[in-house]
């Protein structure tokens, strides 16, 4: 084994990238520093920090950059870690400890310091802040919403609740089991909001992303989070997106109905939504192959979910509560749309 060199980290580094470590490409593609004045209006509304008025003195330990810890949270989000894992990788590994800013030397942010960041952003809702911040980046870029969007939500699973019949029919009714309130650390660790629901005949537990991409860029332009068993079409009308170029809507059968069909029209929405059967009135050949040519075009918001669930570790959520389940899905959107840029930034490049 050799004696440990000047130059040795550096060297290391230059390894990560001649193998193409991803991180760097994120780095380069987006301007964190953009984030820190929200950064810093979340935390102090979120209750973590003191605004300057407020501060009696600058002495004491300085607390953590906010954007040090926005760029943990990034990292979290594309490889969905939990706070324990996520402490460990910023030890462990040096692709994490370059894209957040850290040294062999410094220290390392620790899982009770990563929840309570996100814990405060969750109370001021600056997720979706920072979502639509860094959608207007996009824009600037050049990156407008165009050629329609597509609407979609796919179930995003959270920790199974080990609950009786009684106790889950005294949830759903708004209300909180005697039991439970009777030894607080069982009812902190019961999730209220997420429900069960049925998809192709199997039961699913936890929340649903909602979301509307552009069809030209397969950006997330907009998105909204439920529990499970909230329908899907119930979203529709708060993620039509007004700013994109076209007009045209593409979703699933389930976004059908007939006051559906009226409300795009009166908001000058062309639909392209997919048509459904029923019972004693099969579709025609007609409307099969028309339903055919949309799923072309649909399938693209499939693409979105299906590298939210495979190249960034799986949709788990490990929250409690829909509004921290809120946060964790809006960041996975969010740092979604940070790897994207980087796919639409190297296309632009190698274009003629």
């Amino acid at each position: 084994m050799g004696q440990p060199g000047l130059f040795d980290l550096e060297n290391r580094y230059a390894g990560l990238d001649a193998h193409g470590d991803p991180l760097v490409a994120i780095n380069a593609a987006v301007p964190f520093e953009m984030f820190r004045l929200k950064l810093k209006t979340a935390l102090i509304k979120g209750g973590l920090r003191r605004s300057e008025a407020d501060r009696k003195s600058a002495a004491g330990r300085k607390p953590w950059d906010e954007v040090l810890i926005f760029r943990v949270l990034v990292l979290q989000a594309l490889y969905n870690l939990s706070d324990e894992a996520m402490e460990y990788q910023l030890r462990d590994r040096l692709s994490f400890m370059r894209f957040v800013g850290l040294g062999l030397e410094d220290a390392v942010p620790d899982a009770k310091t990563l929840w309570l960041y996100r814990e405060a952003l969750a109370k001021a809702g600056a997720v979706e802040k920072l979502f639509n911040l860094f959608d207007g980046y996009l824009k600037d870029k050049g990156y407008l919403a165009m050629g329609g969007q597509i609407i979609d939500a796919t179930i995003v699973p959270a920790p199974r609740q080990r609950n009786s019949r009684d106790d889950n029919a005294t949830v759903k009714s708004g209300k909180t089991p005697e039991e439970w309130e009777k030894k607080p650390a069982k009812n902190r660790q019961k999730d209220k909001d997420a429900r069960w629901t049925k998809k192709h005949g199997r039961s699913h537990f936890g929340y649903k992303n909602h979301v509307c991409i552009d069809r030209r860029h397969k950006l997330v332009r907009r998105y909204g989070v439920t529990s499970a068993s909230v329908h899907d079409s119930q979203k529709l009308d708060d993620l039509l997106d007004g700013a994109n170029t076209a007009s045209t809507v593409w979703a699933d059968s389930a976004y059908r109905s007939h006051e559906a069909e009226e409300k795009l029209a009166a908001r000058g929405f062309k639909s392209r939504i997919h048509r459904r059967g029923c019972r004693g009135k099969p579709l025609t050949a007609r409307q099969e192959a028309a339903n055919k040519t949309r799923s072309s075009v649909r399938s693209r918001v499939e693409h979105v979910f299906g590298s939210q669930h495979t190249s960034m570790g799986g949709k788990l959520v490990r929250t409690i509560g829909i509004v921290r389940a809120t946060t964790k899905i809006g960041m996975q959107n969010l740092a979604y749309n940070m790897r994207r840029l980087v796919v639409l930034e190297r296309g632009r490049m190698a274009a003629p």
